[in-house]
């Protein structure tokens, strides 16, 4: 396992669970030391991810021969690392517009049961978000 990845596995581990621990301090008094230590974690998990693409880039320079079977891999592991980013970032932005749309949709509906039907559009618009994305990162893998 190269050093490239041992650094991704290491951030995503650490944001993996560190993210969940959080939720067990969401009191309203540690409502501001959650969002603090969630903006740490995010910005070290995307610094070593950038730590990571700096290092993939640094290597020793190959000979001629060996060039167009590294550009090959390279383009290979940039695409499978597009299509991950695709479908995770379409579904966090999912996530969040369903989790607001959904809340106002059910405080609409105690109130007035016949908008329902407008509700239901609108959450259906915000999970198309994470389709789209997922969508694009068929076609990313599809053009591997």
């Amino acid at each position: 396992m190269t050093l490239t990845v041992k650094v991704l596995l290491i951030a995503a581990l650490m944001l993996s669970i560190i993210i969940p621990f959080g939720y067990f301090l969401i009191g309203e008094k540690n409502k501001k030391r959650y969002k603090r230590s969630l903006a740490v974690n995010v910005f070290f998990f995307f610094g070593a991810f950038l730590v990571a693409g700096i290092m993939l880039f640094a290597g020793v320079p190959v000979q001629a021969a060996e060039t167009a079977e590294t550009v090959s891999s390279n383009a290979t592991g940039f695409g499978y690392l597009a299509a991950a980013l695709s479908t995770g970032l379409s579904c966090v932005g999912g996530g969040i517009a369903v989790a607001s749309a959904a809340s106002a949709a059910l405080g609409a509906i105690s109130e007035d049961p016949s908008a329902l039907g407008k509700s239901l559009i609108f959450v259906g618009l915000a999970e198309g978000v994470c389709l789209y994305g997922l969508i694009i990162s068929f076609m990313i893998i599809g053009r591997l």
